[in-house]
């Protein structure tokens, strides 16, 4: 009987609220009909908070061989955004490093290690959640990338655009809530990210 309760209570231990969720992703990234990367993210809820990761890598030729990875760490608490950091690199040498963090009830918005901005406002959605979840009834997110909102235009038919503050149009497509696609500008180029089979 005891032996029963023990085991009970272990397996309520394990399975109940306390216990972490994590949703893995994996995105082909092609341009032109090619493979040219992989991207990978991460969100694992435990207590109140939610932790984001995600990293692409891409190699592709553009006049010359090109090796650009970016690498996302987010953190929100109780649906806010406590933190986030961005690191881009070419080649395996530091290309830009963004963070935003809530401090004294101001987000700092830190780029290449000099206080770019500060913003008042909590943020409740972040670009990383994109991958993640539709956006339904949200009208603009958060870029940790550049410290800015973009603008989230609802396209109808589980189709959204996302516009940066410097007016490059992101495209994602959804079905049953999930991110099957988007179309990529980053200014020089474009690509598309293809969700793979879990």
């Amino acid at each position: 009987m005891i032996w029963n309760l023990l085991f009970l209570n272990l397996m309520l231990f394990f399975s109940g609220p306390f216990s972490p969720s994590e949703k893995n992703l994996t995105f082909t990234v092609v341009h032109n009909s090619n493979v040219i990367g992989e991207l990978n993210a991460t969100r694992i809820s435990e207590g109140s908070k939610t932790y984001y990761q995600s990293s692409t890598t891409i190699e592709t030729r553009i006049i010359k061989n090109i090796h650009v990875n970016y690498k996302f760490d987010v953190i929100f608490d109780a649906s806010v955004l406590e933190q986030s950091e961005v690191v881009i690199t070419v080649n395996n040498k530091p290309h830009a490093e963004t963070s935003t963090l809530w401090k004294d009830a101001t987000y700092q918005v830190v780029k290449n290690d000099a206080l770019e901005k500060t913003i008042k406002d909590s943020i409740s959605y972040a670009t990383i959640q994109l991958y993640f979840k539709e956006p339904v009834a949200i009208n603009s997110c958060y870029s940790e990338q550049d410290g800015s909102f973009n603008r989230i235009v609802d396209l109808e038919n589980h189709t959204y655009k996302k516009i940066n503050s410097k007016g490059k149009q992101n495209i994602y497509y959804y079905e049953n809530g999930n991110l099957k696609k988007a179309v990529i500008d980053i200014g020089i180029t474009k690509f598309d990210i293809i969700a793979k089979p879990n």
